[in-house]
C-alpha cells in the first residue's frame, strides 16, 4: 500500500521537475504581421505519436530525476496520502450522503470522463484548424496528448493496485483485491488537461481558475458519488497536474502571449491519385502539406 502510494508520488514528483530537453532549433527569418512563420521542424500532427511514446518514456523513468531538493513537498505528499488512505474508510463510512448528492455527483463526474475531456481537447483542435488560431490548434493536441498519456498512467497504477471501491462491500477501501479505485481515472484525466489549457492561456488568469476549479469540482464530486475516497482524488489530481504540466514544457511551441510567435507549419494531408491508363500509370499518394496558419 505504501509502496504505491510512493510510487505514485514519485511519478508525480519527478514530472514536475523534469526539465525537457530543448532540441536547438536554426533561425528563421520573421515576416512581417502577427502571422506565425513556418520553420522546417515537423508539425505536431507528425510528431505526436513519437512524442507520446517519449512521454511514457519520460513519465516511467521519471522517479530516476528527483532530486532532494524535492523533498519539501515530496514528503508532505507521500505523508499526507499515505493517511488518507489509513482513514479513507473510517471517514467515508460516517459520510453517508443522500441520494440526491450520490446522484449530483454522478451528474458533474462526467465532465471527468474521458469521453468529455477528449470531445473538449477535439473542440479545441478543430476551432485552431478552422480559423487559424494557433494556441488553440495547439492546445487541442497537447490536451489529447495529456489525456492519452494520463490514461495510460492511470490504468497501469489501477491494474497495480486493485484497490476496492467505496461500494464494494467488505473489501471496500482494501487493495489488491480486484478493484479499480486508484487513482481516480476520472480526476487524473481532468487534472491532465485542465494544466495543459491553464498552462497554454496563462496570460489569462480566469482560464487557471476556471480550468483547477472544474477539475476540484469533479474530485469532489468522484468522493460524494461514493466512487473513490479522498487519497484516490488527491494522487489522481496531482499525477494529472504533472503529467499536463510536462507535456506543455516539453512541447508547447508558442510562446506565452500565443501569436507572434514562431511555430512549425501546419500540416493537412493531402491524396492525389494518377489515373493515366494510356501510359499505364495508376497510383494513390499520400502526403503531409505543410502551409503556415
Amino acid at each position: 500500500m505504501i509502496g504505491e502510494i510512493v510510487l505514485s508520488a514519485a511519478l508525480a514528483a519527478g514530472l514536475a521537475m523534469h526539465d525537457p530537453v530543448q532540441a536547438p532549433v536554426a533561425p528563421v527569418a520573421i515576416a512581417p504581421g502577427p502571422a506565425p512563420v513556418a520553420d522546417d521542424k515537423p508539425s505536431l500532427e507528425q510528431q505526436f505519436l513519437k512524442n507520446f511514446l517519449r512521454d511514457q518514456q519520460a513519465i516511467w523513468t521519471s522517479p530516476y530525476h528527483i532530486r532532494s531538493a524535492d523533498a519539501k513537498w515530496l514528503v508532505p505528499l507521500i505523508v499526507g496520502s499515505a493517511t488518507f488512505v489509513l482513514t479513507d474508510r473510517r471517514a467515508l463510512d460516517h459520510f453517508s450522503g443522500s441520494r440526491d448528492l450520490v446522484h449530483s455527483g454522478e451528474v458533474i463526474s462526467y465532465a471527468g470522463s474521458a469521453t468529455a475531456i477528449g470531445a473538449a481537447a477535439a473542440t479545441f483542435y478543430v476551432v485552431g484548424r478552422v480559423t487559424h488560431n494557433a494556441k488553440a490548434r495547439e492546445t487541442g493536441l497537447l490536451a489529447t496528448e495529456a489525456l492519452l498519456d494520463s490514461a495510460v498512467v492511470g490504468s497501469v497504477l489501477k491494474l497495480v493496485t486493485q484497490r476496492a471501491r467505496p461500494d464494494a462491500g467488505e473489501t471496500r477501501s482494501e487493495f489488491f483485491s480486484g478493484g479499480r479505485s486508484f487513482p481516480s481515472g476520472h480526476t487524473i484525466h481532468i487534472w491532465s488537461f485542465a494544466s495543459v489549457v491553464a498552462h497554454e492561456y496563462s496570460s489569462h488568469r480566469w482560464v487557471g481558475f476556471a480550468a483547477y476549479g472544474t477539475a476540484a469540482a469533479v474530485g469532489a464530486a468522484r468522493i460524494a458519488a461514493q466512487r473513490h475516497y479522498l487519497s484516490d482524488v488527491l494522487v489522481g489530481g496531482a499525477l494529472g497536474y504533472a503529467i499536463g504540466k510536462y507535456v506543455y514544457r516539453t512541447h508547447q511551441r508558442l510562446d506565452r502571449k500565443g501569436d507572434a510567435a514562431t511555430t512549425s507549419r501546419v500540416a493537412w494531408p493531402a491524396i492525389s491519385v494518377r489515373y493515366a491508363p494510356a501510359a499505364r500509370e495508376y497510383g494513390v499518394t499520400f502526403a503531409w502539406i505543410g502551409r503556415g496558419d
